[in-house]
């Protein structure tokens, strides 16, 4: 195998920070890393892998010097602009941010759901939203055996989510300060308002997760809705999703499909209140599901309740998974 050359765009950052630990930890054969971020981060120093890394400025020339692969996590501005100059020069993207992912010529990819679709890439591949790629694993599963009608997704979203600012308005608010980030105080609240709303009364995070679902799961008139809230936990997102099927279900085989399934891990003991936390989740690559139980209000539902960590497997790993596919095939 040719050597192999990494550019994380984005490096200083909440998720590009987390990237660099999953990267040490997958330890993948890349021979070279490059780091870069904006002007204002430009100059600073990464440690990683042992060794100290001045982070360079990101500008239109940062692609000139060839590299094969990038992980963009600088926010959709930023991919807007340098994602198609980079796959211009032959570096294949994976794009953290919504610039891309509804985009029909780019596929949008969560590993243990349609890893295929990574080689059928232009030069940019996009990572779905961090709500998104955590529900759509376990629900892939259940749509092969028993094809879903309808998904209603709840979601409890963790200030992570917001980027570092998020977590600041939440440690800073405990100490009685003002929010900066969010509209109101996050201490001792929910917030049902994740990104900006739409004419329609749902908020963008909400549109989000609809369209992404059904272009995951390639089922574009899947009738999906979702609210989602932002709670006061510093880390990993917490979803309940109501799913109806198309076809009846043993809920012991639905089960042990779930927990031999790639990624997911299954806590489901009520009698001993054994279900996904936030605080177990954080810090772990895997889906932690459980509270899964028969939906009696319609002919063959269930519920369950779903919990990731939102930077590791929501952004960051998620990136690198993608990545380490490539690697796997490459010429």
């Amino acid at each position: 195998m040719k050597k192999i050359k990494l550019a994380v765009v984005g490096a200083t950052g909440l998720v590009g920070r987390t990237a660099l630990k999953v990267l040490e930890e997958y330890n993948l054969p890349i021979s070279e890393y490059v780091f870069f971020a904006s002007s204002k981060s430009a100059g600073s120093i990464l440690k990683f892998q042992d060794k100290e890394y001045i982070v360079k400025e990101l500008t239109d020339t940062s692609f000139d010097e060839g590299f094969d692969f990038a992980i963009f996590s600088a926010g959709g501005d930023t991919s807007k602009h340098f994602s198609p100059i980079a796959a211009s020069k032959g570096c294949i993207v994976v794009d953290n941010s919504s610039a891309f992912r509804m985009a029909e010529n780019v596929p949008l990819v969560v590993p243990e759901v349609n890893p295929e679709e990574i080689f059928k890439n232009n030069g940019i591949i996009a990572n779905p939203n961090c709500s998104t790629i955590q529900a759509v694993v376990p629900l892939k599963v259940l749509d092969n055996l028993y094809s879903i009608k309808r998904i209603v997704y709840s979601t409890y979203q963790a200030v992570s989510g917001a980027g570092q600012k998020g977590v600041e308005d939440l440690q800073n608010g405990l100490k009685g300060e003002a929010p900066k980030k969010f509209p109101y105080s996050i201490v001792n609240n929910c917030l049902p308002h994740i990104d900006v709303f739409t004419e329609n009364g749902y908020t963008k995070e909400e549109i989000k997760m609809i369209n992404e679902t059904r272009k995951i799961l390639k089922k574009p008139d899947l009738r999906v809705t979702a609210t989602t809230v932002r709670v006061p936990v510093i880390n990993s997102h917490s979803e309940a999703i109501n799913v109806e099927f198309e076809k009846d279900f043993d809920l012991k085989e639905l089960v042990t499909n779930l927990k031999n399934a790639e990624g997911i891990i299954v806590e489901d003991e009520p009698e001993y209140n054994v279900y996904p936390l936030a605080t177990k989740a954080s810090g772990h690559d895997e889906v932690f599901v459980g509270r899964i139980r028969r939906d009696y209000s319609v002919p063959f539902g269930i519920n369950f309740w779903c919990v990731a960590d939102n930077i590791r497997k929501g952004a960051a790993t998620n990136a690198v998974q993608i990545v380490k596919k490539l690697i796997e095939n490459y010429k």
